[in-house]
């Protein structure tokens, strides 16, 4: 049987308030404003239709966003998340969307940034967005020293593992305790490598070891305080041609074998909240 997408979003809507509410969510109005800035039509069809996926909602509840919170986002991308953070603190709180850096010489990272500041331009949604620069060894100033209720990062470490290994990941992590408060939070969401692969597997595969990212984060000054299944998909073998760009929606190898990466979905992946100690 198949849904329209507007059968689907009232559906994932519902559940997000179920699941905020069974989490003991301590901020309701907060719930609400993450639920309407997800619904809300200015997103395009194609970003809310993943959604069933990256469920957005119940995944910023877990980690205990506040609408008054100082949050930084790394490595926003074209907004996916911004889109539905910039509203659920705006006027509250501060968002800083920590970016690629300008004077960087990659051309996608340049394109990338520049549609990024123009949503924050022209998107009422994105008028209180504060833009900084974030890359791993070289530009580490995401927001003031010690400024930071929450830092959010959703699949990102593994970029940083392949192109500079351990040292990149860890002073990533360093660069995110630096931001935060006492006690600050940090949000990590990412594809998630079952324990018992070889740790090589992480360096062309896009899948991480949960263990490995906990330990970096303890390495870099956190705690691992809680962790979810809300993101989680148990028809993710993580083992797959092209790693985990086979599945959607990136469906690397074409139409190759694509109705059984679409049946499968997108990535497992970890769900961790950190507290800087």
């Amino acid at each position: 049987m198949k849904f329209g997408l507007k059968t689907l979003l009232a559906a994932s809507i519902v559940t997000a308030i179920a699941g905020c509410a069974s989490n003991g969510s301590s901020n309701s109005n907060v719930a609400s404003e993450l639920v309407s800035a997800a619904s809300n039509t200015e997103r395009s069809e194609k970003n809310r239709a993943r959604d069933q996926y990256r469920n957005p909602v119940e995944t910023l509840d877990f980690f205990g966003l506040e609408a008054d919170m100082t949050v930084v986002e790394i490595a926003p991308g074209g907004g996916w998340y911004s889109e539905i953070l910039a509203p659920a603190v705006k006027g509250s709180g501060t968002l800083y969307a920590a970016h690629f850096p300008a004077d960087s010489k990659v051309k996608y990272y340049q394109r990338s940034l520049a549609g990024f500041k123009s949503k924050v331009a022209k998107d009422s949604r994105f008028s209180e967005v504060k833009i900084t620069e974030f890359a791993p060894l070289t530009h580490s100033d995401i927001a003031p020293t010690g400024s930071a209720d929450m830092v959010l990062t959703f699949r990102n470490v593994h970029n940083w593992y392949m192109r500079q290994g351990d040292e990149g990941v860890l002073n990533a992590f360093q660069a995110f305790n630096k931001a935060l408060k006492p006690g600050g939070v940090l949000g990590v969401v990412e594809h998630r490598l079952p324990e018992h692969r070889d740790n090589a597997d992480q360096k062309s595969s896009g899948y991480m070891k949960q263990s490995y990212v906990v330990d970096i984060a303890k390495q870099a000054g956190f705690e691992l305080v809680a962790q979810s299944d809300v993101n989680a998909n148990p028809l993710d073998s993580a083992n797959h041609p092209k790693g985990v760009w086979t599945l959607p929606p990136r469906l690397a190898l074409g139409d190759k074998n694509a109705d059984q990466y679409k049946a499968i979905g997108e990535s497992d992946r970890m769900t961790l909240k950190f507290k800087k100690l």
